[in-house]
């Protein structure tokens, strides 16, 4: 993932927002892991709410709704959820040391992860609805999308936050942990050891680059 600029990792809600455009560029690099028509597919579903800000409100929630539904379903397609699982899976066996062993099969580290972005998603959401509840200003056309970027990055401080704590994380991302039962399925071994070795592939990368 590429670095944000050393500048803003000090600033509060910028560093946020740069840090989550940053986690989100190899999905729209030519050189990237999603293909041309993928990567079509997310400009159109990131740009759709912009231009339905000079819509009225019920074609903007109607298209809205279509566009979620749409989204998710590309998303959740195929054995995606089990290679969700297999993700998280590979993440733990690195970090608990026990990458020969969940290749083997002996050893099964959870599917679920607190770093998953269903949490974000999660938290997300709830702010998102406080924020265009209580927005203070008078409402004009371009505040759905000034709130929506405040709530993405008032979300990533947030996020910052609670990782910092492995037990305040399992407090505040909780629904996220829950909705993971959802977006995660309990992998084969075929699927682990294809995550594992992605996770392989990213160390000699690097590593490499070091």
């Amino acid at each position: 993932m590429p670095q944000p600029p050393r500048a803003l990792r000090a600033v509060p809600f910028a560093r946020g927002l740069v840090r989550l455009a940053a986690s989100l560029s190899p999905l729209f690099r030519r050189t990237g892991v999603a293909r041309g028509r993928e990567r079509l597919f997310l400009v159109a579903a990131i740009l759709a709410p912009l231009a339905l800000v000079f819509t009225p409100n019920w074609v903007g929630l109607t298209v809205g709704g279509l566009t979620t539904f749409a989204l998710l379903g590309w998303l959740l397609r195929g054995r995606t959820l089990y290679l969700h699982g297999a993700e998280h899976r590979a993440i733990a066996a690195l970090e608990e040391r026990r990458l020969r062993a969940t290749w083997d099969g002996s050893a099964r580290p959870s599917r679920f992860s607190l770093r998953c972005g269903t949490n974000f998603a999660a938290l997300l959401m709830p702010v998102a609805v406080f924020g265009g509840r209580f927005w203070p200003l008078p409402p004009t056309a371009f505040t759905p999308l000034v709130v929506s970027v405040l709530a993405l990055a008032l979300t990533m401080e947030l996020w910052l936050l609670v990782q910092g704590s492995a037990r305040l994380a399992r407090v505040v991302l909780l629904p996220g942990l829950g909705l993971q039962r959802v977006t995660t399925r309990e992998p084969e071994l075929e699927e682990t050891r294809v995550a594992l070795t992605a996770v392989a592939s990213v160390l000699r990368r690097e590593l490499t680059h070091r």
